[in-house]
């Protein structure tokens, strides 16, 4: 196989001749002789050698060297200059064509062949590397997010294009200049200042990412984003030794993140206000039917509200707390109007229908898709400690928590207003009730905490914010 195709630049017929003949006894291919630089131009566009090697001396108005800087400028072909001059002058001249070799007349056939042969193996390794960059920086300029390389000073030294959008600056003015000058790093938290890329990098071979950051331009736009500082190491000339040569800071904007973020929160807030408004709604359907005890179910939940909260219940449980006090009557829909208002005391059979509402609000509730155990607790919000509660007769921690805050917040309100049957019995007789069984009926916990709050002044009816209205779109996130 031929070791390559080579185009023979030469205008001295026998030199060219000899030059050909020891190529083809090395091994390579003659892809074409040219005595003058416009001849040479023609054959390497028709021939398309591997490598050229030019006399430096040619006639004619294009010389070795014009030649040769044509040829880069064209097809970027290696060149292996062959020359007997050798003055300063031309020296200077030949190496701003950037030749990949240089081989004095006249020269051994091993020498030829070693000039050659390492041109080729330097072209190809140069070829990869600009291959290479070339991807690199295409790679780098369509990231959507910002990249920005420093030298160990902290001078910028490369952007991407998506780095000089977000910095509103061009990159040729950026060059060169020190990161600080450009842009600045905020804390989100404290909107203090990071004083250095340093400071935001970590040992050798690691990159830190930080997700809440600003970045602040010096006309003073700020960009909510996430960033890394990776370091860059290379071996120092001066002792071989590995140091610190650059930084890469790769930033990505956290804009659109977070107004979708805010408008996730807002559509939240939205959604939980028109759903507090449904369940209200509902259980004021419910009262309707019964406009003696209406205001009952928001009055419970508000003191079971106060009893959960006492009980160290996070803000979600106490939300659904409220949505199962609100609705924990919501059955009472099943029982006819006059056995709701009757003026007195309920035969067995209407109590026997009384009884049913627990395990109708379940049938209405356990269908939607509550977070917390709404339907649960409105069934079993009649159920006692001891099992002589209804529907299930249940006993002990059988009773979900929620059921156990209802019972003591609906009896001490039941008690404490008028029904259609009787007057209310007073807050005392109330407070005395569940105090005689606490433990018995009902839990002990609750109890106490509910008998503190009745000592303490609670009012039902007084204006107070909800067990939820502390949800902020904080907590909803």
């Amino acid at each position: 196989m031929s070791k390559g195709r080579i185009l023979v630049v030469e205008d001295e017929a026998i030199v060219a001749l000899d030059i050909q003949a020891r190529l083809l006894r090395l091994g390579f291919e003659v892809a074409g002789h040219a005595a003058t630089g416009a001849e040479a131009l023609r054959l390497a566009e028709t021939c398309r050698p591997d490598l050229v090697l030019m006399d430096v001396l040619l006639g004619g108005p294009l010389d070795g060297i014009d030649t040769a800087r044509e040829l880069v400028l064209r097809r970027r072909l290696p060149v292996v200059y062959l020359t007997a001059a050798s003055d300063a002058a031309t020296l200077e001249r030949a190496k701003e064509t950037s030749p990949l070799g240089y081989l004095p007349k006249p020269f051994e056939d091993h020498e030829l062949s070693v000039a050659i042969e390492m041109a080729l193996v330097k072209f190809e390794a140069e070829t990869r590397l600009k291959q290479s960059e070339r991807l690199l920086s295409t790679t780098l300029g369509s990231l959507a997010e910002a990249v920005i390389s420093t030298d160990k000073n902290g001078h910028v030294t490369y952007l991407n294009a998506s780095a000089v959008e977000l910095l509103c600056i061009s990159a040729s003015r950026a060059i060169g200049r020190h990161w600080s000058e450009l842009f600045s790093i905020l804390d989100e938290a404290s909107h203090e200042p990071v004083e250095g890329l340093e400071e935001l990098c970590v040992p050798h071979g690691a990159a830190q990412q930080c997700e809440d950051m600003i970045l602040r331009t010096p006309a003073g736009r700020e960009t909510p984003v996430a960033l890394s500082v990776s370091p860059l190491y290379a071996p120092d000339r001066t002792n071989g030794r590995e140091g610190l040569h650059g930084r890469v800071l790769v930033v990505r904007s956290m804009a659109l993140r977070k107004r979708a973020e805010a408008d996730l929160r807002n559509s939240m807030a939205a959604l939980r206000t028109t759903f507090r408004q449904t369940v209200r709604a509902l259980a004021s359907m419910a009262e309707k039917r019964d406009p003696y005890t209406a205001g009952h179910q928001q009055r419970v939940a508000r003191l079971a509200c106060a009893i959960g909260r006492g009980m160290g219940l996070s803000q979600d449980a106490l939300e659904g707390l409220e949505m199962a006090g609100t609705l924990h009557d919501v059955g009472k829909v099943y029982v006819p109007a006059e056995i709701l208002s009757k003026p007195a005391r309920l035969s067995h059979l209407e109590m026997g229908i009384m009884k049913s509402h627990p395990e109708v609000g379940f049938e209405i509730l356990h269908e939607v898709n509550f977070p917390w155990p709404v339907a649960r607790a409105v069934l079993e919000h009649h159920e006692r400690l001891d099992g002589s509660g209804y529907p299930g007769g249940l006993k002990g921690p059988d009773i979900c928590l929620e059921a156990r805050i209802l019972a003591v917040a609906d009896v001490v309100e039941a008690m404490s207003s008028h029904r259609p049957y009787r007057a209310a019995m007073g807050l005392d007789l109330a407070l005395a009730e569940i105090r005689s069984n606490r433990g018995l009926l009902y839990d002990a916990q609750a109890v106490d905490l509910c008998l503190e709050l009745m000592l303490g002044g609670f009012v039902f009816d007084e204006p107070a914010p909800a067990c939820s209205a502390a949800t902020t779109s904080e907590e909803i996130a």
